[in-house]
């Protein structure tokens, strides 16, 4: 697994799908963070049987795979030249081949297919949730839509897109919150810090008590990466409802959305299937999932425990 080499941006290009805006995406950080690309197709190995020949399957998904990394390398020369970009057919089946390529990567950009929850869990082809739920590195799911080529530009004066983080006090989302404040720091652009707070269903909590812990709780997570980052312009919010609806919402024109993965996955201590399964499949912006792994918390400000919604 040493075909990434270290702070490469792992690219997975699905040769069913249009690799157009995941690619742009992760060119686009390639070119801010001064990182290399490695694009990579995995193609699943021969079925064992005796009855069926699967060579030939084998074989033509192989010659299309490196076909499609040819083609998606040139693209990535034309948008951006100083960009390097290599490539890799690998055997084995997707998201286990990402997950274990992750480890050497700086972040995974994917694309994803939009299909139904039902159906996406489904597919066979279905990579964004298990590579989110197990990956080393930030992963990033670009949603798929209907993209033309002048659309994947960013042009010259063109207004500065904000980006959003969702956070709960938990130590998951303050390391992502750290890569947010990098992000827009990158990209010189407004960062939206957003709390979600829902009544518990048995509290005498009242909904101002329950907001005044929440600003609490902002100013602690956020005030360390605030002196670390001064350039970057901060907007804390606090807003009541539903943490996939309305991280959706504040999210619809960001440029990314980001949260924390806490263990096996999800924002605020829920498994994947709740808050962050459920932004992959509502958020129409990219989405940027970061693992609580030693490697994402490097140089990060000590700061104390918030309040979390544990």
């Amino acid at each position: 697994m040493a075909i990434v080499k270290p702070q490469d941006i792992l690219v997975g290009i699905d040769p069913v799908q249009d690799f157009a805006p995941a690619l742009a995406w992760a060119t686009d950080e390639a070119r801010r963070r001064v990182r290399g690309l490695r694009l990579v197709v995995a193609v699943p190995p021969e079925h064992d049987t005796q009855h069926v020949d699967d060579a030939p399957r084998y074989m033509a998904q192989r010659l299309e795979a490196a076909r499609l990394l040819r083609t998606a390398v040139e693209w990535v020369a034309e948008r951006e030249p100083e960009v390097r970009a290599g490539s890799a057919v690998l055997d084995g089946f997707p998201a286990g081949v990402l997950v274990g390529l992750s480890k050497g990567a700086d972040m995974a950009v994917l694309g994803s297919r939009r299909l139904g929850r039902f159906a996406e869990f489904l597919s066979a082809g279905s990579v964004a949730l298990p590579v989110t739920a197990r990956a080393h590195c930030p992963v990033v799911v670009v949603p798929a839509r209907e993209t033309r080529e002048e659309d994947l530009a960013e042009p010259e004066g063109a207004p500065v897109p904000h980006l959003v983080a969702g956070v709960d006090g938990s130590e998951s989302a303050r390391v992502a919150l750290g890569l947010a404040f990098e992000e827009a720091a990158l990209r010189g652009c407004e960062l939206r810090v957003v709390a979600v707070w829902q009544r518990p269903v048995f509290s005498p909590r009242t909904r101002e008590s329950g907001f005044r812990s929440e600003f609490r709780m902002l100013g602690e997570v956020t005030d360390s990466w605030a002196r670390k980052y001064p350039e970057v312009r901060i907007v804390r919010e606090v807003l009541a409802g539903s943490p996939v609806e309305v991280l959706a919402d504040v999210a619809e024109d960001a440029s990314a959305l980001l949260v924390g993965r806490r263990g096996s996955g999800g924002y605020g201590g829920m498994r994947m299937g709740s808050v962050t399964y459920g932004l992959l499949h509502r958020a129409r912006c990219p989405v940027i999932t970061v693992p609580p792994t030693p490697a994402s918390t490097r140089d990060a400000p000590t700061t104390r425990s918030g309040t979390g919604s544990d």
